[in-house]
């Protein structure tokens, strides 16, 4: 089958508007997490989340385009069009037919779905009265659509929809369209606009936020003894992947391959994890599988780490059970530490991580770390608290989502 490289990213977080102010936080380990500035968080459980800082969609996208998409499609586009530049593409000059976009979102327009409910409320009348963009702007495979627009790409174009697994999917599966012969170049990624009060009333009412109203920048502490679930978080990110010959006959500056992909379902429960991490070792398992590699060849896991009591355990289990003794020798990282835990989107910014941790051969820390938890394995290296110098040449992504969603993908240095 034919090998899929990386030639371009995107990013969009709480903690860096683009790839490389990114990577600087990633490494010095900021804090994403504040109070909530969108909307009056006062009477929430939770008053805090990791909102994108000092964004403003008119710099991206004129106000008459911007008005008619929910702001997971205008993260979408404006990430997109990162990793695009990013990989020196210009649509023009490929085959439109052999370029698609899969896109993940695990919830999609959620905005326009909370403000359409506001507003039909407000109507106050017999006779309802939605906006004509109403649909368009919330269904999840709308971002994919109008990436496909502005660029002329005609070949496959779908969203995924796994909850936090979203985005994860979306990588395996144009990975898959590339080695398969049915694709050349494949943009994907995802995008989550959830920061708003249904997205937090809602996972309130679930009891997955933590509450730490008093201490919002320590919150997200994923394997900590004390973490009290996880911190929400919204934006986006997009890769570029493409085969390798049509990388190189353009000269494309190739930053890592994908040499395998696993995904798997738990069976178990719709919202908690098996708590033998069952599924979780079966998809790390399928994506060494996949990848012709033994637990051996792996340097690095960003692992999914949301900082809920149950699933840090869980995942833990799961490493245990898959790489055995090798498990202590690996550096194992919770990037949701810094960004908060962006959902649909997950999955793409933490593979937009593990490719920058495979080139700055250093792997970024678990922030907030203050005391270890008796029921996970102390002697793993979690990279608490700082950056740790590494050479990487093979990183596991690992994303699990509601519903027992889970996605492996092997990330490797790439070698000519």
């Amino acid at each position: 089958m034919r090998r899929v490289v990386v030639t371009g990213m995107g990013a969009l977080s709480p903690i860096g508007n683009n790839v490389k102010d990114f990577s600087e936080s990633l490494f010095k380990g900021v804090n994403g997490c504040d109070y909530i500035t969108r909307f009056d968080a006062t009477h929430f459980p939770t008053r805090f989340a990791c909102e994108l800082k000092d964004f403003d969609v008119a710099n991206f996208i004129p106000h008459k385009d911007a008005r008619r998409l929910d702001p997971f499609t205008q993260y979408a586009l404006v990430v997109a069009e990162q990793a695009i530049s990013d990989a020196g593409i210009d649509p023009a000059t490929i085959d439109s037919e052999l370029a698609g976009v899969i896109w993940g979102s695990g919830i999609g327009g959620f905005k326009t779905i909370e403000d359409s409910i506001e507003e039909e409320v407000l109507n106050n009348s017999p006779v309802p009265r939605y906006n004509p963009f109403m649909i368009p702007k919330l269904i999840a495979d709308i971002a994919p659509g109008h990436i496909s627009i502005k660029y002329g790409f005609r070949g496959v174009n779908y969203a995924t929809v796994s909850a936090c697994a979203s985005a994860s999917h979306a990588i395996c599966n144009s990975f898959d369209m590339i080695r398969l012969g049915r694709a050349d170049v494949m943009i994907t990624g995802g995008s989550e606009a959830a920061v708003t009060k249904a997205g937090i009333g809602g996972f309130c009412s679930m009891k997955a936020l933590s509450r730490r109203n008093d201490d919002p920048a320590t919150a997200s502490r994923p394997f900590d003894k004390d973490r009290d679930g996880f911190v929400l978080g919204e934006g986006a990110a997009a890769l570029v992947l493409e085969e390798l010959e049509h990388a190189k006959k353009r000269g494309a500056n190739i930053l890592a391959e994908i040499v395998g992909v696993g995904m798997s379902a738990d069976a178990y429960h719709i919202t908690a994890p098996h708590p033998e991490g069952i599924g979780a070792n079966l998809v790390m398992k399928m994506a060494l599988k996949d990848a012709g590699m033994n637990p051996e060849d792996i340097d690095y896991i960003n692992v999914h780490g949301t900082s809920t009591p149950l699933g840090d355990i869980a995942e833990s289990l799961a490493i245990l059970g898959v790489f055995k003794s090798h498990a202590y020798d690996l550096n194992i990282s919770s990037t949701k530490s810094m960004t908060g835990h962006l959902l649909g989107a997950a999955g793409a910014i933490e593979a937009v991580a593990s490719v920058l941790a495979i080139n700055a051969s250093a792997v970024p820390p678990t922030i907030n770390h203050f005391t270890d938890d008796p029921e996970i394995d102390s002697k793993l290296n979690f990279t608490f608290n700082k950056t740790q110098e590494r050479v990487i040449k093979t990183a596991i992504s690992n994303t699990f989502g509601f519903g027992g969603h889970n996605s492996s993908i092997i990330f490797r240095k790439y070698n000519k």
